[in-house]
């Protein structure tokens, strides 16, 4: 199938407020050419010309943002098409996520623009392929969203240790609520269709002896991101 390009249309503006020195964490896909180092002090050098996250609070900056951007691009495909069949209940909380989605994106765009020389910020533009969803089909699109909500959670809960500022963790647990929210809420609608609600908790997204949400370092949420990003850059620096 041919690959999806999904462009950012937003304002560039040139001034940006400081007091937007936030910071989040999310996911990348297998468009990463590396996906990370070792929890060693290694160094690997990326490919020329390719773009790097960095470390530290800019690299969870720039982890964020590729995950917003990838969040705000699925949604706004499935908001501007929803597939056939859908519940009202189910159309407004698609384009509730598709709005908090956004918004994140926006945030961290912003934070890392107040913050980083616009060379070290990620592309705004990042290219996706979502040729394996059915964007018309039920299943395929929450099957996705659940996927990519419950992947974020536990991508924010892994790479929080790598957060450098205090602040920046504050708002990342803020952030990582409102992705579990999403999780839960995805999962409700997936469960009730077969009156299971027990799946919004499910043991594979609580851990059942601990109560509490899993976590994965950057390599395992790569390969579960399932080959969504296009546009290729490397994560040497976060461990």
């Amino acid at each position: 199938m041919k690959k999806n390009r999904i462009k950012v249309d937003v304002a560039k503006g040139k001034n940006r407020r400081n007091f937007l020195k936030v910071s989040g964490l999310a996911l990348a896909g297998s468009g990463l050419l590396l996906a990370c180092d070792n929890d060693d002090d290694n160094t690997v050098t990326p490919p020329p010309g390719t773009f790097d996250l960095g470390g530290g609070d800019l690299g969870v900056l720039n982890y964020a943002y590729a995950l917003e951007q990838l969040e705000a691009a699925f949604y706004t495909r499935v908001v501007e098409n929803m597939y056939s069949g859908a519940a009202q209940v189910e159309v407004t909380l698609m384009q509730d996520l598709y709005n908090h989605e956004v918004n994140h994106r926006e945030f961290f765009k912003t934070a890392l623009n107040a913050n980083f020389s616009a060379d070290k910020v990620l592309p705004e533009e990042l290219e996706f392929d979502f040729s394996s969803i059915d964007f018309s089909d039920r299943d395929s699109v929450l099957a996705t969203a659940q996927l990519l909500e419950d992947t974020g959670v536990k991508a924010y809960n892994g790479a929080g240790r790598t957060i450098e500022t205090g602040a920046y963790l504050v708002i990342a647990g803020k952030i990582v609520s409102v992705e579990a929210r999403h999780a839960a809420a995805i999962r409700s609608i997936r469960g009730g269709e077969m009156n299971d609600f027990t799946l919004f908790a499910g043991d594979d997204a609580v851990d059942p002896t601990t109560g509490l949400d899993g976590a994965l370092k950057p390599s395992e949420v790569i390969a579960a991101a399932g080959g969504f990003f296009v546009t290729p850059f490397t994560a040497t620096q976060l461990p």
